[in-house]
């Protein structure tokens, strides 16, 4: 009876060593800082990129190492009380250079904030991350740039990817799809969503109304439509990643959009709210794992 006890310990330590190994291990660049590079230290820098009638306050992210790294332009959405920061900081980690920005009319930049000016600024600043004297100051690989962008930044994002055809991954957070805005205001509920998320968000930002944010996703729908951009596109890397309590049923619908085009493209939805508050850790791992398959590095 008692070998049979233990043997039966025995087997079940083994299930239980067999279950710990099948789980995912946590991405060390999102948990574990590097080894201090002594010679080439991460660091930040702020500074303004210039934009038309208007500037950009940005902050580079520098990755530690020697040689050039691969840079992540991340997008943060309406109006961008979420910035994601946290990413910037584990996508560092992992080795990649990370940009952030404030749009054009947003958080104290310089100009008038609106979507047509939002996507030109993602425009803009991916052009800056191509430019030689920004390639040779924080050792770009030009090869290897990724743009990430969340709720109305992930729009612009795949609106600045699907423009740019060097761009060598597009990583999606709950995404926002202006086209289904725009049909959902056709109904009493969806006009009066859109005109409370309108309200709550233009205290940061200057020179937008509500009219003149509505009468521009909806007067361009060609150009301010999620499915058509990543339709546009094409077969390069891009990860969706929906939040159930948040834009989850959007993702959906513009994933299949995108893997008419893309059959590889991915798609995940979590049961958490748009800004992913109890799932950070997972969503730094899915990030910085999109970005290692772009572009191994060395943690």
């Amino acid at each position: 009876m008692m070998r049979a006890f233990w043997l039966s310990l025995t087997l079940m330590a083994c299930v239980s060593a067999q279950a710990v190994a099948k789980e995912p291990a946590i991405h060390p660049a999102v948990i574990v800082d590097p080894k201090p590079d002594a010679a080439y230290p991460a660091g930040m820098s702020a500074f303004v990129i210039p934009a038309q009638d208007g500037a950009m306050n940005a902050v580079m992210y520098t990755a530690a190492g020697s040689g050039i790294h691969p840079t992540l332009l991340l997008l943060h959405g309406f109006p961008g009380n979420e910035q994601n920061l946290d990413l910037a900081q584990a996508a560092r980690r992992a080795g990649w250079n990370v940009l952030t920005l404030h749009y054009r009319g947003s958080w104290g930049s310089p100009g008038t904030f609106s979507f047509g000016n939002a996507s030109d600024d993602a425009f803009t600043a991916l052009q800056y991350l191509q430019q030689p004297a920004t390639v040779a100051k924080y050792r770009i690989d030009t090869s290897a740039i990724v743009v990430a962008g969340h709720s109305m930044g992930g729009f612009m994002a795949a609106d600045v990817a699907a423009a740019e055809p060097r761009v060598a991954g597009l990583f999606l957070i709950d995404p926002w799809d202006p086209a289904q805005t725009v049909a959902a205001l056709a109904t009493p509920d969806g006009e009066a969503a859109w005109k409370a998320e309108v309200a709550g968000d233009l205290p940061p930002l200057n020179g937008a109304t509500y009219d003149s944010l509505t009468a521009e996703i909806s007067d361009n729908g060609q150009k301010f439509d999620l499915g058509r951009r990543l339709a546009g596109y094409g077969r390069r890397p891009l990860t969706i990643l929906g939040a159930e309590k948040g834009l989850g049923a959007a993702a959906r619908k513009v994933a299949a959009d995108a893997q008419g085009a893309n059959p590889d493209a991915r798609l995940m939805v979590w049961p958490t709210d748009h800004s992913f508050s109890g799932e950070r850790i997972a969503l730094a791992d899915a990030l910085v794992r999109f970005l290692s398959g772009v572009a191994p590095t060395i943690h």
